[in-house]
């Protein structure tokens, strides 16, 4: 998938991110698309390197393998990453965060290689993370796995897993998100000028505005 700056203007990139609605918004969060480009190009990358590498990548993976699926989902990134959001309405910052995780992850093991048999297990198992670390309500674990098309079992495998694997390092301060929203910026147009949510407080704040607005609403509709 392509992403350039003919495709999402500033302003509308802007507008999507900072208006953005818990409870009334259907549009996908711009942001989806951007992190979709980045993880298909590095799909893309990794496959060539293991075009031209002797041993399967997944070999020399072991810690890690336990996101490896025996079937790959026939689904694109930018396809399943809508299908979550659909599902949960996790905001914007779940994904800046999820992304921040997974980039952590691949730090931590340099041998681990994001290929298109673990790139879906590691998505839904970060967002949900990324999700519960966020956002006040979050669903059940069985949830996502329905979600992210796997059994409850194996969600809660991968969880714990991915937190072991993590040494349960989750937290993830302000300035570390907005560098991490930095770098999103700059995937839309060079130069950057973007600006996705800048502070992790930003969902609470938009959650709890919403809030008071329909308890304005719903006073204003008794007293008439």
């Amino acid at each position: 998938m392509a992403l350039t700056s003919t495709i999402i203007s500033p302003r509308k990139f802007r507008q999507d991110v900072y208006s953005y609605s818990y409870q009334q918004s259907s549009n996908i969060p711009l942001v989806i698309s951007v992190l979709a480009s980045i993880i298909e190009r590095t799909l893309s990358r990794n496959e060539r390197i293991a075009k031209n590498c002797r041993f399967p990548l997944s070999s020399r993976s072991a810690k890690t393998r336990v996101f490896d699926c025996n079937e790959t989902p026939d689904m694109t990134i930018q396809s399943y990453l809508e299908r979550i959001f659909r599902y949960t309405r996790a905001g914007p910052s779940v994904y800046v965060v999820a992304y921040v995780y997974i980039d952590r992850f691949c730090q931590f093991y340099p041998e681990f290689r994001i290929g298109v048999r673990n790139v879906h297990r590691l998505l839904i198992t970060t967002i949900m993370l990324a999700s519960k670390y966020i956002e006040d309500l979050n669903y059940r674990n069985s949830y996502f796995a329905r979600v992210g098309g796997l059994k409850t079992k194996e969600m809660n495998k991968l969880e714990v897993e991915f937190l072991f694997l993590m040494k349960f390092k989750l937290h993830v301060n302000v300035s570390v998100f907005e560098s991490y929203c930095c770098h999103l910026e700059r995937e839309v147009s060079i130069g950057g000028g973007y600006h996705i949510e800048r502070t992790l407080r930003c969902a609470e704040e938009i959650k709890i505005k919403q809030r008071e607005e329909t308890r304005f609403d719903q006073t204003a509709l008794f007293l008439l």
